[in-house]
């Protein structure tokens, strides 16, 4: 499932939400990275996000619509309860901001029924979890760094539900989630956000140019060895690589000119696939379009 174009005064994370109170500081990881404020602003946008596509979702098909759809009589208890974590992590997280915090933008979902309502449900919480594994290495305050860990595991929770439950496939990738930085993240939210209020804080992040998957066509899984098409904005005429991010690897790989790549061998589960203008490591500067994402899936005996 591919998706694409995701300040603070002090504060506390409230008792009712957490069982330990954090007191809001404003510390930079490094000279040139993020603040914790940041971060927390920054995660903040996301579970607006996630909070707002589930209430929505909830609020526009009933459990009937769930079990007509083909999905499991029980599911929509279940997508109830997600409801309620991201709700939680949004009143935890503008709690700590306090006034500062980012307000909820204005979003449009790619969903018709239920079963694709589950398929961005998926997309979602797969990039929740690769956002706070990337966002973990800026975070200063260790008792920020709990609470990031707790999240984490809770949208990995779900993304794991969703992957094997629902879409009947592997809850897992590999031995190593797939950690994504701040621009990635981004980059796959924007394409969901249609407004913010002007009076958000701006965040210390850009989204890249769109990526779309155009070959295998909609409803056909890419797999290991395939060619794939992908679809970008005009460039320069410079060589151009697609780069595959999947757990601790990143694989590297020619673009023709027709923008086709062969998927390398071995990658399974949820991989981010980006356009580069460099066959070497990964970079911001390097990124020419994407990450879009690919569904690798594979068997038990695999």
């Amino acid at each position: 499932m591919k998706f694409a174009s995701v300040v603070f005064g002090l504060g506390l994370f409230t008792a009712t939400a957490l069982a330990h109170p954090l007191h809001v500081i404003n510390r930079r990881a490094s000279a040139d990275g993020p603040t914790d404020v940041d971060i927390l602003n920054f995660a903040l946008t996301l579970e607006h996000l996630e909070s707002t596509f589930y209430a929505q979702g909830l609020a526009r098909f009933s459990a009937r619509d769930f079990e007509s759809a083909g999905l499991p009589a029980w599911a929509y208890g279940r997508v109830k309860q997600i409801a309620a974590h991201e709700a939680t992590h949004v009143s935890a997280l503008a709690g700590a901001l306090g006034k500062a915090a980012v307000q909820p933008c204005t979003y449009k979902f790619p969903y018709t029924d239920p079963k694709s309502f589950m398929k961005v449900s998926q997309a979602l919480e797969s990039v929740g979890t690769s956002a706070y594994t990337g966002a973990a290495r800026f975070i200063q305050n260790k008792d920020y760094l709990l609470v990031a860990a707790e999240i984490l595991s809770v949208e990995a929770r779900h993304s794991s539900w969703v992957g094997s439950s629902i879409e009947k496939e592997a809850g897992w990738s590999g031995a190593f989630e797939t950690p994504l930085d701040l621009n990635q993240v981004y980059s796959l939210a924007a394409g969901f956000i249609t407004a913010c209020p002007n009076t958000n804080a701006p965040l210390p992040v850009h989204a890249f140019a769109p990526l779309t998957l155009s070959s295998p066509t909609a409803g056909a899984a890419p797999t290991a060895g395939s060619v794939i098409a992908l679809q970008f904005g005009s460039h320069n005429g410079t060589a151009l690589y697609a780069a595959f991010l999947n757990g601790q690897s990143e694989q590297v790989v020619p673009l023709d000119a027709q923008g086709h790549a062969t998927v390398p061998q071995g990658l399974k589960g949820t991989t981010y696939v980006l356009v580069v203008n460099d066959s070497g490591t990964v970079q911001d500067g390097t990124t020419v379009a994407g990450p879009a994402i690919l569904d690798l899936a594979f068997g038990s005996d695999e």
